[in-house]
């Protein structure tokens, strides 16, 4: 997989650009919070990536921060979201303005997002509750996806239901770590 790309930017064509990674020209599709942040062209610029292989195209997108990519797969996990509208969602709305009408269950401002329904928006309210959280410390833009989230993520993956994978997350001391708090869940769920 691609996890990063650290290059030259040779063109930005909104939502996609054009990255020289060492002689090799990478086409990246970004949201626009990610392309408003650029350098000008021909400046240096390091972005995390997400690979997505079809059987059509290999799409691959690039985000200004770890939190952006990580809310992109949040809303890829989500059925009836795909690429395009996860990107559209992520230019429509900033991590901290998302996590914000998702704690206030705001669907009217998910549904100014072009391609965004009023089904779409409870739908995206409803799967991601509880998935970020903002943070009042530093940055005060700065949206987070929850630790609780990594730890039911990797339970479910290893086949508990979403009932239990939650009911352990919520168990977990808030200063636990993402490898801490799984371990201690996996405890949790072979006594009960």
């Amino acid at each position: 997989m691609i996890g990063r790309l650290s290059g030259i930017l040779l063109e930005k064509n909104p939502p996609q650009i054009l990255l020289d990674v060492q002689g090799v020209a990478y086409e990246l599709d970004v949201p626009m919070s990610t392309f408003y942040n650029l350098p000008v062209l021909h400046e240096r610029v390091v972005l995390h990536t997400h690979l997505i292989v079809r059987e059509d195209a290999h799409l691959l997108f690039g985000f200004g921060s770890l939190d952006e990519r990580m809310a992109f797969r949040q809303l890829l996990k989500i059925s009836g979201v795909g690429p395009k509208l996860a990107l559209s969602v992520l230019s429509g709305l900033s991590l901290h303005d998302l996590a914000v009408a998702v704690a206030n269950k705001e669907a009217g401002r998910l549904t100014k997002i072009p391609g965004v329904g009023m089904k779409t928006a409870e739908r995206l309210l409803l799967e991601l509750q509880g998935k970020f959280t903002v943070t009042s410390s530093g940055d005060a833009n700065r949206t987070i996806p929850t630790q609780d989230s990594d730890v039911v993520n990797a339970l479910l993956a290893l086949g508990y239901n979403e009932k239990e994978a939650g009911w352990a997350a919520k168990q977990l001391s808030a200063d636990a770590g993402v490898s801490d708090g799984i371990r201690q869940a996996l405890k949790l769920l072979s006594k009960s």
